[in-house]
């Protein structure tokens, strides 16, 4: 029989969804009476939920279940666990190659580590988590899987095809979450504009969002990952109507010319996504986008590198990521190899983030001298970090508010700008600003 008291470190690594699964996991080990513990040194056992995205993300993921497999040969683990989408797309080489592990399991099956583990799964507890973000955010994941047929990207094989969580269910998690102090929902998936086509016949993205901003608690909903091709314009309604909805849109467009757009398989042309921005930026006046684009796939000559350069500095995107490509097995682009040199891919990374950092800087300074609200994320030196309705934690700009001793980590702050950076503004609190 188990100890009751063996202390468990769960490992996550990898996207926001990963971060849902091992919030819910955890309140199952919580339910089970296992003690969790940050400290990999002072666990019992390890449990690391991989990423098996692009080569950096495997190698991160195999290092660190190297690490943990030392502690368990030096005696300073009992056990370790591995899940998530390396373990489900590698299964048959983890256990190969690392046959230390005790236990590998795949992609969406939580249940089966705590079975694995002598626990009992408690039903009534699914969707309730053990929040790892700061408490007044929590990430709200809609679906899990994807439908789509992008040629570079290994999601599906991992994770399978798109599978929508009913509305009400979503509803009561969020609810749930509202209870323990949540102020900001950021909504993930791997295609959030697919939500609802799956189990109601169309597509009730602007429904689930409409719902949400009626719940009490709840002052900020965030949208992320929304894909361009079909993108559905009551979305846009929904932006307009509720105020709760921030005037921001993660929406990953990956490149712009046409004959790498046709060869990744995405569905839409250069002059359609044009159009597209065209008409968000038309309809929420205000909004601000974050997109990611993919340096260095194979189809990706100097032409239409310097195409996708010249639109990035003609939209002038307010955020974005940019990644160089990798080569995936299993993906309908591994046959067309990996011929840019990872020296090029960089080079041309940098150029894209060259000019995205001039435009940032350009958009930061024009906000010097305005009031704006901040979301208070955390405290350093006497000085707080917050973020605007513009930003999202992790990945976006933050605002340093000087003078932030009378401020509260978890409240909302009306703050005056004073200075910019490039990816920072800085900021004072305003008269009467709300605690």
């Amino acid at each position: 029989m188990r100890q009751k008291k063996e202390k468990i470190n769960v490992i996550t690594l990898g996207c926001s969804k990963n971060i849902v699964d091992s919030e819910v996991l955890m309140r199952q080990l919580r339910h089970n009476k296992w003690e969790l513990t940050s400290e990999a040194e002072y666990a019992d056992i390890a449990i690391i939920s991989t990423c098996g995205f692009i080569e950096a993300a495997k190698r991160e993921s195999i290092d660190t279940i190297l690490q943990a497999v030392e502690l368990k040969k030096e005696g300073r683990l009992k056990k370790v666990v591995v899940m998530g989408c390396l373990s489900e797309r590698y299964a048959s080489e983890l256990k190969k190659e690392i046959p230390e592990v005790d236990v590998y399991i795949g992609a969406n099956k939580m249940d089966q580590v705590v079975l694995r583990l002598g626990g009992d799964l408690k039903y009534a507890l699914l969707g309730e988590r053990m929040l790892t973000t700061p408490k007044h955010y929590a990430y709200l994941k809609i679906s899990e899987g994807c439908d789509r047929p992008c040629s570079f990207c290994a999601i599906p094989l991992m994770r399978g095809k798109h599978v929508s969580k009913p509305v009400e269910q979503i509803l009561h998690e969020a609810q749930q979450l509202a209870e323990m102090g949540v102020k900001e929902l950021i909504v993930i998936a791997q295609d959030s504009t697919y939500y609802g086509l799956d189990l109601y016949g169309k597509r009730v993205l602007s429904t689930l969002l409409n719902r949400l901003g009626g719940l009490e608690g709840i002052e900020w909903i965030r949208l992320m990952y929304a894909f361009p091709t079909g993108f559905p314009f009551d979305v846009l309604d929904e932006f307009n109507r509720n105020p709760k909805i921030c005037r921001y849109l993660d929406i990953p467009v990956q490149h712009v010319s046409d004959p790498v757009l046709t060869s990744m398989r995405r569905g839409i042309t250069s002059g359609q996504l044009r159009q597209l921005i065209k008409d968000i930026r038309a309809k929420v006046p205000g909004i601000r986008l974050r997109t990611t684009l993919i340096v260095g796939y194979p189809e990706e000559g100097e032409k239409e590198f310097e195409e996708l350069l010249e639109f990035v500095q003609e939209i002038e995107f307010d955020r974005i990521g940019v990644f160089t490509y990798s080569q995936e097995d299993g993906t309908t682009a591994y046959p067309l190899g990996d011929p840019i040199p990872q020296e090029i891919k960089e080079q041309r990374r940098a150029a894209i983030m060259q000019a995205q950092q001039e435009i940032s800087l350009r958009k930061n300074r024009e906000l010097i001298g305005k009031t704006l609200k901040v979301l208070l994320d955390q405290k350093e030196n006497g000085a707080a970090v917050g973020r605007t309705q513009w930003d999202a934690p992790e990945v976006d700009n933050e605002v340093t508010i000087h003078d932030g001793h009378n401020v509260h980590i978890g409240h909302f702050c009306d703050v005056t700008v004073v200075d910019a950076e490039e990816y920072d503004l800085f900021a004072v609190p305003s008269l009467g600003t709300r605690q």
